[in-house]
């Protein structure tokens, strides 16, 4: 670079201090079309020709100066100015606000990243704005077209370099000054790739006037449906405002519930204490069903509006301060319409509500000094009767357990299964059926006492076991299929020997306890006779069933566990049977293996572990060494092989 020019390069441009706003402003609107025609050209084509325009126009017009400068403020004449008007005061103006326009569009085509904040000019404008009309010039040629792909290959600088060539008609050298005063790294390479100048009259071509435009639809289809999601949306959002302006949520107090997260006409119902069902009195006599849908509604706060309103809420909202159980395979969620009210009142420390849907039972609690907190429980109960619907578990405090009796139990016994012989003790419940506080089954510890409730009514005496749950299990005795209420001598005594084994099935959702005497054998040696017991804990669920075999040698005073299985069809209605061995010893110190089935088992057979032998019938008694492995099975009167209980 020569002297001179090296000495011109070194003065600021006159262009870079900023004319008068007004001057600027008729510089804007004397040459809007070139100017914006300039900043469609430099503007990526991969914007797409419509956001083109529209940026373009946006750039032009952010072109304009902030504040205000005096009139009469000397500006010095800057070369480049609009070709035949150049070297007058008034293109100063024209300049600066080209530089502008440049340098904008220049920023609009560099990437967004996360490295730094995006620029003004790398946004969607957001004036002007065309709302459903696409906007484009009107369509060239095929020079046009060729001459517009050849630009998509260009960068920024290329394509203004081209620009200011053609357009503004500027000598190489104004061409690298003004691109270096819009911040270009390498102005001379920009000219380098900006082409031949044999092209440059297609650059006033209509194919690249932003101003002279063609209007087409946007996608009707889809605005359609953006329209309509828009407007759903819109009312929704009201409906939440509206909702969430009402005093208190527009429900009152919830107490211990978490925020309102959804409300429509079902939901509402549910949730609202006057929907709640209460059943009549009598009901039980008549109903063909006998279960907990003909409970009455009992107990001194039944018709507590606002502590109905909390169970509710809290039912369908429980918060962080809420403790949620379930029973296994219950599902925990919320009404699906108006619940049933049980009971609601006060019982030791805590006020109790029970409300059932048809599918659940659910306690709610909250302590009765008024402090924060609640617990809630779900068990589930479809396909209860008079024999599982008998009572509820209401309150549990210091392992002494309350329970709530059906409307139809007229009597009601505490009674200790290991004291078979013992006398029942006799219980008088309030008017609403709710129990004195009884000794509830210890979970761990010595096994020294294991009470169950007698409970009279309906015809029959029901023998029920607090498990853990919300709902006590029922106890029965006799074949699969043929299960009767506990009431007899002998059922008693079996029971006595098994119930401390009752606590392997606590807090698995148990329906119902069956023991099944299925064998009695002689015991080698003269030793007397055992019995082998078959118990089967079935669930609500119905399908993780547990299911027990015992050896009960004479004298002992607990069955041991010959055998467990869970989900198992057998001791069951649809597999009423059951085989099971245990290795034993006798009291003149040999061991044996003992084996017996239930009486569909036509022979049994043993081998493994220095063992081999076979017995005719469902008994078997063969030597063995001290701690054989054998393997046991069994051949069924129909011929078919049958395995032990596993």
């Amino acid at each position: 670079m020569t002297a001179p020019d090296t000495a011109t390069r070194s003065q600021p441009p006159a262009a870079a201090v900023p004319p008068d706003v007004e001057q600027a402003e008729a510089a804007i609107v004397e040459h809007y079309p070139r100017l914006v025609r300039l900043a469609y050209l430099v503007l990526p084509p991969a914007l797409g020709r419509n956001r083109r325009v529209l940026t373009a126009h946006s750039l032009v017009q952010r072109a304009l100066p902030r504040g205000r400068r005096d009139a009469t403020a000397g500006v010095a004449s800057v070369q480049g100015g609009v070709p035949g008007q150049r070297g007058g005061p008034e293109d100063s103006g024209y300049a600066y606000v080209r530089l502008r326009v440049l340098r904008a569009a220049l920023e609009a085509g560099l990437p967004l990243t996360f490295r730094a904040l995006p620029r003004r000019a790398q946004l969607p404008p957001a004036l002007p704005q065309v709302w459903g009309l696409r906007l484009f010039p009107r369509s060239g040629g095929a020079e046009e077209l060729a001459l517009d792909q050849w630009l998509a290959t260009l960068d920024g600088p290329g394509r203004a370099a081209c620009v200011l060539r053609a357009l503004e008609r500027l000598p190489e050298p104004e061409v690298v000054r003004v691109l270096d005063e819009a911040g270009v790294p390498d102005p001379a390479a920009a000219v380098a790739e900006s082409g031949d100048p044999a092209n440059d009259a297609l650059f006033a071509s209509p194919e690249f006037d932003p101003c002279v435009l063609q209007a087409r639809p946007t996608d009707l289809l889809r605005r359609r449906r953006l329209s309509r999601a828009a407007a759903a949306a819109g009312a929704a959002l009201a409906v939440c405002g509206a909702l969430l302006a009402l005093p208190g949520g527009g429900w009152g107090s919830d107490g211990a519930a978490a925020p309102p997260y959804a409300r429509n006409a079902a939901a509402e119902r549910a949730l609202d204490p006057a929907e709640l069902v209460r059943a009549a009195p009598a009901l039980w006599n008549t109903s063909s069903r006998t279960d907990f849908s003909t409970w009455p509604a009992r107990g001194d706060r039944a018709d507590d509006t606002a502590l109905l309103r909390r169970a509710l809420a809290v039912w369908a909202r429980p918060g962080s301060s809420v403790v949620v159980s379930a029973t296994p395979g219950t599902p925990s969620g919320p009404p699906m319409g108006p619940a049933q009210l049980l009971f609601a009142g006060a019982v030791d420390q805590a006020v109790v509500v029970l409300l059932y849907d048809g599918l659940r039972v659910v306690r709610y609690a909250e302590p009765r000094s008024g402090s924060a907190g609640a617990a809630l429980d779900f068990a589930r109960t479809d396909g209860a009767s008079a024999d599982t619907a008998t009572a509820l578990v209401v309150s549990r405090v210091d392992g002494n357990v309350r329970y709530l009796t059906a409307p139809w139990v007229t009597g009601v016994a505490l009674r200790d299964l290991l004291k078979p012989g013992g006398q029942p003790t006799v219980l008088k419940p309030t008017p609403d059926g709710v129990t004195p506080p009884v000794p509830g089954p210890a979970p761990t510890g010595d096994c020294t006492s294991w009470n169950a409730l007698a409970l009279t009514g309906d015809g029959a005496t029901r023998l029920i076991t607090d498990l853990g749950e919300l709902t006590p299990a029922r106890l029965t005795s006799g074949a699969p299929g043929a299960e009767r209420n506990v009431t007899e001598a002998a059922e008693l005594a079996d029971w006595s020997r098994i119930a401390c084994l009752l606590p392997s099935v606590r807090s698995h959702g148990v329906r119902t306890v069956n023991s099944w005497t299925y064998a009695k054998q002689p015991l080698p040696e003269g030793d007397g006779t055992a019995a082998w017991l078959c118990t089967r804990a079935e669930t609500w669920q119905g399908a993780a069933d547990r299911v027990q075999a015992q050896f009960l040698a004479p004298g002992s005073a607990t069955a041991a566990q010959a055998a467990a299985a869970e989900g198992a069809a057998a001791c069951g209605p649809r597999e009423p049977r059951v085989l099971a061995g245990v290795l034993w010893k006798s009291r003149a110190g040999q061991w044996y293996v003992l084996a017996a089935g239930s009486a569909q088992f036509a022979s049994l057979s043993v081998s493994g572990g220095g063992v081999n032998g076979s017995a005719n019938g469902n008994r078997l008694a063969v030597k063995a060494p001290p701690g054989a492995q054998v393997d046991l099975s069994g051949k069924l009167t129909d011929g078919s092989k049958a395995g032990v209980l596993r």
